[in-house]
């Protein structure tokens, strides 16, 4: 259980830093949605976004009042620490009472059964065949595994209800993948990249996983053969267990490691390519190249053909022309 925590934990940091991410890089104003109702590409988006616009609570609250555009990255990023603020923006009022709701539910009720389990816990001591009640831990849990449920799909309402008036938006795509590994790259249509990340986050979590229970074990079994106040007769030795110990420890780490790095290469992938949806890559871009003779006139009279019909200031030459 405590290694779930801990994942846990690592997850919702790693959100906390993407929040900060996407505060600093998506564009403001028109590049990712107007209010004013005009068309706009990723191309224009690009070309009128010239700085990089940093958080402004000023603009946060003018884009919460409807005085100004908000961008999908705000709107995620605010809903990360006040849970309902993108509803607001999106004008999903009904939705705030549901979430909250949700929230003070679930909650309310994990910690009522998490202080019953310690209730229970602490009259079983000095009860000899005495246990605390499993039940009412396992129900606090599922209550806050549905807290935490509720709170990751108020963020993925967010980005799905935000209005876009562009083909491909590289801030839905991002918070896509933020959510939920390979969501970006279906959202850009690249179906086929979908099992290469989720199966290296798969392998990745499995090897994490089978790693950290082998270095437990091996943990385990060393404390036991070096603890002086209790016998130790077991098959495998201190030295060697502890040099398992380690080894393992230093294969879950790679695992973790190279997970972050998975998750963070797909998020980057769906941003990335959501920006190159509009490229232009049809035939118009092909380059053609026409070569004829022409009659030159140097640019130096001492170079020049002399005598010739063409005149003293002339010469035959050919001309190349590139067209793209």
């Amino acid at each position: 259980m405590k290694h779930i925590y801990k994942c846990a934990l690592l997850a919702l940091t790693i959100l906390l830093l993407s929040a900060g991410e996407i505060f600093a890089q998506f564009p403001m104003g028109g590049g990712f949605g107007s209010s004013s109702g005009q068309t706009v590409n990723n191309r224009q988006a690009r070309n009128d976004t010239t700085v990089e616009q940093v958080f402004s609570f000023k603009r946060l609250f003018r884009g919460l009042a409807h005085k100004d555009t908000m961008a999908v990255g705000y709107a995620f990023g605010a809903s990360m620490i006040v849970p309902g603020l993108g509803q607001v923006y999106n004008r999903d009022y009904w939705k705030i009472p549901v979430i909250y709701a949700g929230l003070g539910t679930t909650i309310g009720f994990g910690v009522h059964y998490n202080n019953l389990y310690k209730q229970s816990a602490a009259a079983a001591e000095g009860i000899e065949g005495a246990v605390p009640n499993q039940k009412y831990k396992d129900i606090s849990t599922a209550c806050f595994i549905g807290a935490g449920l509720i709170y990751w799909a108020q963020l993925l309402d967010v980005n799905i209800s935000y209005d876009i008036k562009t083909t491909k938006s590289a801030g839905k795509a991002t918070v896509y993948s933020i959510l939920f590994p390979g969501a970006g790259q279906i959202y850009n249509e690249e179906y086929w990249k979908v099992p290469i990340y989720t199966g290296g986050l798969t392998a990745g979590v499995y090897f994490w996983t089978f790693y950290n229970k082998q270095y437990q074990r091996y943990k385990r079994i060393h404390n036991e053969a070096t603890n002086p106040d209790i016998p130790y007769e077991g098959p495998i030795a201190a030295e060697t267990a502890l040099y398992y110990r380690d080894s393992f420890r230093r294969s879950r780490d790679i695992a973790v490691v190279a997970t972050v790095l998975v998750y963070f290469l797909q998020i980057i992938d769906a941003n990335v390519f959501s920006y190159m949806a509009d490229f232009d890559i049809s035939d118009n871009l092909a380059v053609n190249v026409k070569l004829e003779p022409t009659i030159i006139s140097p640019l130096n009279l001492e170079y020049a053909s002399v005598g010739t019909a063409l005149g003293a200031d002339s010469a035959v030459g050919l001309r190349i022309g590139i067209n793209f």
